[in-house]
């Protein structure tokens, strides 16, 4: 069964823990979104020592959306999120960021936008633990699901069997199911639950949608 994982765009660490608290006891894993202002045009709480004042039992992954993610990964790694997940597109080693945050004993994944090819992945897929395609422009929340990532994932798919595939940005209850049958194992969903009337039943229609 594929996995919903809620992402978090968070202003403040304060927004952050309330947003955590709404999904506590819904989901396992949950996105945190981290944007610098410059790699994309929003910015968002980014401070990685905060999360040691946070009591949760969710596996947090930390999506860094900045222009040079080795300048901050530090205190990703001292912190409590369990996969950290950087840009192909950023200014970054990837092999040797991967090399880092292994070495801390984290997963490691890498972030696609959606005009970036699978192929890019080719040189490093075994080093990593995730391949995230971005399915709309990263940045902000509400966004419509851009379809030309299918193909891309389906293709990652037929070459790599054993990858785990994540997809983030657009998600709802029209597109999940494609996406599912696309080959993506984790669905990172963020409007379609955190501006529902309902998370529990949101996240609930969506899982059924995904079976």
């Amino acid at each position: 069964m594929a996995e919903i994982v809620p992402a978090i765009i968070a202003k403040t660490f304060a927004e952050l823990k309330d947003k955590i608290n709404l999904v506590e006891t819904l989901a396992t894993t949950v996105q945190l979104d981290v944007m610098d202002g410059i790699f994309v045009s929003n910015s968002t709480w980014m401070n990685p020592e905060d999360l040691s004042k946070l009591k949760t039992n969710l596996f947090l992954e930390a999506h860094l959306m900045v222009k040079e993610p080795a300048k901050i990964l530090g205190g990703w790694l001292a912190s409590p999120v369990k996969r950290i997940i950087v840009h192909y597109e950023a200014e970054a080693d990837i092999k040797k960021i991967a090399g880092q945050v292994h070495k801390a004993n984290k997963e490691f994944g890498v972030a696609l936008n959606p005009e970036t090819d699978s192929a890019v992945l080719d040189d490093f897929v075994q080093e990593i633990d995730l391949a995230l395609f971005l399915s709309v422009n990263p940045g902000f929340a509400g966004q419509e699901f851009l379809p030309a990532v299918l193909p891309k994932i389906s293709r990652l798919r037929q070459k790599n069997s054993d990858v785990k595939i994540a997809v983030d940005g657009g998600i709802n209850l029209t597109n999940a199911g494609q996406i599912r049958e696309a080959g993506a194992d984790i669905l990172v969903v963020g409007s379609a639950l955190f501006a529902s009337q309902d998370i529990r039943e949101a996240l609930a229609r969506i899982q059924t949608s995904i079976k």
